[in-house]
């Protein structure tokens, strides 16, 4: 059971009870949450048990299955997304550069399937789940930009990056780490209510190309770059 599911059965048990002093869960929606705790505590074995077979075996990281959390305000790519942006990532790293990717795991995992091994990618990320990439993982917070190891400043070829939120410090302190490690190519994947702060920022503007998310957001999302992004997916034959 999801996570979306247990919130909704509690959230229409409570709203049902509003007229109670004391509203207490039905056994089927306790039964719910139960198992999805179980669930969720044996993903979280399955994770530490991966990361310990890593140090052996770099591939198992390939089977790592993490659920959003939706408390981080995570929302994971769908397929498509994933493969346009890591082939675009991979075109501008070249043969053997370097990419950021700030807030955005999944792209991340697709670089990592997609990608020779003299090209390198780096997760820059809040979630500490995601530490089982070890060298390839630097814990993130947006509320310190500038808080990355100093010999990653300007080091990769391209920065491709999701800020958390909709708000206008987010993306403020997102851009500095932005301008902080990138030598040049920029890629920005936010709201389109963010259209304008992203140009006054970063000079970016917003491309044809649409990220989809594997649950649909209600906001309308967004893509930008501060090059001709859509001109290299015709050329490399990408819609």
């Amino acid at each position: 059971m999801s996570e979306e599911q247990v919130v909704n059965m509690i959230f229409n048990e409570e709203k049902d009870d509003d007229d109670e002093d004391e509203p207490e869960l039905s056994l089927s929606t306790l039964a719910a949450l139960n198992e999805f705790l179980s669930e969720k505590k044996e993903r979280e074995e399955r994770l530490r048990s991966i990361a310990e077979s890593a140090e052996k075996d770099n591939k198992v990281l390939d089977e790592v299955v993490l659920e959003e959390d939706w408390q981080l305000s995570q929302f994971w790519y769908d397929d498509h997304t994933s493969a346009v942006l890591a082939r675009e990532a991979l075109r501008l790293a070249g043969s053997d550069g370097r990419i950021a990717c700030i807030s955005c795991p999944t792209l991340y995992k697709e670089l990592r399937k997609l990608k020779p091994e003299s090209v390198k990618a780096h997760l820059f990320e809040y979630d500490t789940r995601f530490s089982v990439y070890g060298d390839d993982f630097t814990f993130y917070d947006y509320h310190s930009p500038l808080e990355v190891p100093r010999e990653l400043g300007s080091s990769f070829e391209v920065v491709v990056a999701d800020p958390p939120f909709l708000s206008e410090e987010c993306l403020t302190k997102t851009a500095l780490t932005m301008r902080y490690l990138s030598k040049g190519p920029l890629i920005l994947c936010t709201g389109s209510i963010m259209e304008d702060l992203a140009g006054r920022l970063l000079q970016l503007k917003m491309c044809a190309f649409q990220p989809k998310h594997r649950n649909n957001l209600a906001n309308d999302f967004r893509c930008y770059a501060n090059y001709d992004f859509d001109s290299a997916l015709i050329t490399t034959h990408e819609t």
